[in-house]
């Protein structure tokens, strides 16, 4: 059986991990991503090797700067010709009012959840066109659809990354490369243990589906998108519980 290789950038926790570790049940060469947390990347790895099913490799750096995203795919293709599935998932959130957030803030927020989709997916591209195949899936937000108050930035570049999916999509849907995106709801994961127990509560009853999303759930949506036919691309998908 061919050996399938994917990145999951921002894979040592959260909604990161519960990907590599459904990709590594079904066989797949999981590359490793994170900029920080490195002995819980390394615990992502202990948790797929004892399942014995998939290999990995941590490609720890910061996939919002380039010069690292290029580094990391020449460990990449030094162990693999192209990756089967690239998940772009790393990122980070910022709520506030807009008028109170600095360049820096904004700079930051823009290079860890848009430019580190733009650069890898560059780097992927450029095997994925010679291989004539391969999956991109952008972990999105339904604020990159509908906007929120006091989450414009991190809307704006949700919203980016949406544009992302659907050009590039018409861009290499003739190489056999299929780009689509999930818009994720509100799922239970650190990003949105900020919330107050309350604040949770009536975000949760908000939602239709009376709660939270898990990252298992996000992880098997990746999973049926990244199986299905390269003719399903240019898709935002939400999965939201019934939110917008």
């Amino acid at each position: 059986m061919h050996q399938k290789y994917i990145l999951v950038t921002g894979s040592s926790r959260g909604i990161g991990k519960a990907i590599a570790l459904q990709f590594a049940a079904k066989g797949f060469h999981v590359f490793l991503n994170c900029r920080r947390s490195l002995d819980q990347l390394s615990q992502v790895k202990e948790e797929i090797l004892a399942g014995g099913q998939g290999g990995c490799t941590l490609v720890p750096g910061d996939v919002g700067n380039p010069d690292e995203v290029r580094r990391i795919f020449n460990t990449i293709h030094s162990i693999c010709p192209a990756l089967d599935v690239l998940v772009n998932n790393a990122g980070i959130s910022h709520t506030g009012l807009l008028i109170d957030m600095t360049d820096d803030e904004w700079d930051t927020l823009l290079a860890g959840c848009l430019s580190s989709a733009f650069y890898c997916s560059r780097e992927a591209l450029k095997h994925m066109v010679t291989a004539k195949s391969g999956r991109i899936i952008n972990i999105s937000s339904m604020w990159g659809t509908c906007g929120a108050s006091c989450e414009a930035a991190y809307s704006a570049v949700k919203s980016g990354m949406n544009g992302l999916t659907r050009a590039l999509a018409k861009e290499y849907a003739p190489s056999g490369i299929a780009v689509n995106a999930i818009a994720c709801g509100a799922v239970d994961t650190e990003m949105n243990h900020h919330l107050s127990p309350e604040e949770r509560a009536s975000l949760a009853y908000e939602i239709p589906a009376g709660r939270f999303g898990t990252t298992e759930e996000i992880a098997r949506l990746v999973w049926n998108i990244a199986d299905s036919p390269a003719y399903m691309t240019g898709q935002v998908i939400g999965i939201d519980g019934g939110y917008i």
